[in-house]
């Protein structure tokens, strides 16, 4: 792949368009730090043509177009992305700095995802209503009509294929605005869209600055839904936008999730999956088990047998597809080291350091896995998203206590609890404050039939699952009176 295929442009009413000012942005490869290509800078007057594109869509043959239609046109989608799988990973892997292989089963998440709500696009029921005699009253589920999708750099296929996917499958004619960090998989898949037959309009990318971009398509009164995954800040301010407008939004946000080990734990299970829960994506991930919280009889041991994977593991370029990757940018890498300051300048412990390769390029953005030891709760590591791979520990006496920690701070995503004793695993499922909770694993495969989401600063709505056509549909109650 080279610099001239990396040239990207917006893509609206299945056509490349130019922004409107004729303004550019650099893609930068985050393994290398260099120029690598450039996109469009789309601003308000790019978002206004994607969005009266969209209200063609849903108002013409898009949004008359039967479910069971949606569905073939949305397999024909998922079949053409698996032929497509090792290109679009090829350029993802690239764009964002993950390791070839998370780039890989990323693609294949995003056929899974058309797969699935392919599958769910003609069963999507209404109900029927016991009433007064003389009465019928049925619901009908509806889509909303024209849905906005602000979808970040992390992981830019896999959030697409759970918003889009879902709005697509209800009917809804969508509009896009990825993070100008990472978007070029994603205006190659709207150009795979179009070939696969959806109708010009039904989804439409427009790339550019969140402050430009973004803010345009959460303030547009032509949205009626809005979907955003992104940082708590940023989502509180995409939420007052688009409440301009009254116009409803799905907010999947940040995260400092806990896993709780107890005394009876079986470590050799929970130990691979501690380490990958901090590491994949370089901990640039939203569900992130960012907080182990150990039993302190098992407190040494653990961070012992921790430290020795932490000293093994190797951050490199995307291509060498190592334990992790760089981070995303220079932006990005500057937070993570202001979070290893303060915990220097805290006194805190490093209890083990991973290695970046020599071979990795002196102006790539990479940060080796960091492991600090005995956390306390009040400390910034323990309590805000650090979006890196840090990992901390902190040690807990009781039951009680380590559901206090686990709740100790603003957010509420993912949770996960290892231990052998069946009632505390119910107990504690019920008690903690997080979306998904899991119980001996962590995030059970990333299942694309999981609803996702999280409770307080993670945000509020469902991706994922069947859940999620509840959220990309208004619900219309008819009563019929016959007597």
């Amino acid at each position: 792949m080279t610099p001239d295929t990396l040239h990207g442009q917006h893509l609206i009413d299945n056509q490349r368009r130019a922004a409107v000012s004729g303004e550019t942005l650099p893609v930068i490869d985050p393994s290398t730090g260099q120029t690598c290509g450039s996109i469009a800078r789309g601003q308000a007057a790019d978002i206004d043509l994607a969005v009266g594109a969209a209200r063609r869509a849903a108002d013409g043959e898009w949004g008359r177009m039967a479910p069971a239609t949606r569905s073939r046109l949305l397999l024909r989608l998922a079949a053409v992305v698996e032929s497509e799988r090792e290109s679009l990973a090829q350029i993802e892997s690239l764009d964002t700095g993950k390791p070839i292989g998370q780039a890989r089963a990323d693609a294949g998440a995003l056929a899974r995802y058309f797969e699935y709500y392919a599958g769910a696009a003609d069963k999507l029921h209404g109900q029927t209503i016991p009433y007064q005699p003389g009465y019928t009253v049925l619901t009908v589920r509806e889509p909303h009509g024209v849905t906005g999708h602000i979808i970040p750099w992390n992981y830019p296929m896999q959030i697409f294929g759970r918003s889009v996917g879902a709005a697509l499958a209800t009917g809804n004619a969508c509009v896009v605005k990825p993070a100008e960090d990472a978007c070029l998989s994603l205006l190659r898949v709207a150009e795979l869209a179009a070939q696969a037959g959806l109708p010009a309009g039904a989804l439409n990318i427009v790339t550019g600055l969140g402050a430009e971009a973004g803010q345009a398509l959460a303030e547009h009164p032509g949205v009626d839904h809005l979907s955003f995954t992104g940082s708590t800040t940023t989502g509180r301010k995409v939420a007052q936008a688009a409440a301009q407008h009254h116009c409803p939004v799905t907010l999947e946000l940040g995260g400092k999730s806990p896993q709780l080990v107890f005394e009876d734990a079986d470590l050799d299970a929970a130990l691979p999956v501690l380490v990958a829960a901090i590491i994949q994506n370089a901990g640039q991930t939203c569900s992130a088990g960012s907080r182990v919280l150990v039993h302190q009889s098992l407190h040494e041991t653990l961070v012992e047998r921790l430290a020795q994977r932490f000293a093994a593991l190797r951050a490199g370029p995307a291509h060498a597809d190592l334990d992790l990757g760089p981070l995303v940018s220079r932006r990005q890498l500057q937070r993570v080291w202001d979070f290893l300051s303060d915990a220097q300048s805290s006194g805190l412990s490093v209890a083990a350091q991973g290695t970046v390769v020599e071979s990795a390029p002196a102006g790539g953005f990479y940060q080796a896995p960091v492991l600090l030891d005995r956390v306390p709760a009040n400390n910034r590591l323990f309590q805000e998203e650090i979006f890196g791979p840090v990992l901390v520990v902190t040690p807990f006496a009781d039951e009680a206590q380590a559901l206090a920690l686990a709740n100790a701070t603003r957010y509420g995503l993912v949770a996960g609890i290892w231990t052998r004793d069946g009632a505390r695993q119910l107990r504690l499922a019920r008690a903690l404050r997080a979306g998904q909770v899991f119980i001996n694993n962590y995030g059970a495969g990333g299942g694309v039939e999981l609803p996702f989401g999280g409770v307080g600063a993670s945000g509020h709505g469902r991706e994922k699952g069947f859940e999620a056509l509840y959220g990309f549909t208004a619900l219309k109650t008819v009563a019929i009176r016959h007597d």
